[in-house]
């Protein structure tokens, strides 16, 4: 999957099959449900969820939380805009040699 074609995806009404919590996190949050973006990630203990964990603290200006998230995720903070740092973490993900099953399950 390319990163247009991620993209192409949230204007779907349901995310695509297969998704892990680190893309679904994402694109729920794209969709503007912050809330379900949160409780996706929260329970993944990967360095990839905890990158997007950090990005929805940061996004929802949380900054007690942000620290330890992009700790965990072994990532400093960046200074660039929330859809910057949105479009880099996707871009990030989708270029990983082979999908962990925390960042991408086998799309159907």
């Amino acid at each position: 999957m390319t990163f247009e074609e991620f993209k192409d995806t949230l204007v779907l009404e349901d995310p695509p099959a297969g998704l892990g919590a680190p893309f679904l996190s994402l694109w729920k949050d794209a969709r503007g449900d912050w809330e379900a973006a949160h409780r996706v990630v929260q329970s993944d203990e990967s360095s990839e969820a905890a990158w997007v964990h950090a990005y929805l603290h940061r996004k929802d200006g949380d900054l007690a939380n942000v620290s330890y998230w992009y700790l965990r995720a072994h990532r400093s903070m960046p200074s660039s805009s929330s859809e910057e740092e949105w479009e880099r973490i996707v871009r990030a993900l989708l270029s990983l040699p082979t999908p962990s099953p925390f960042t991408l399950k086998e799309l159907k």
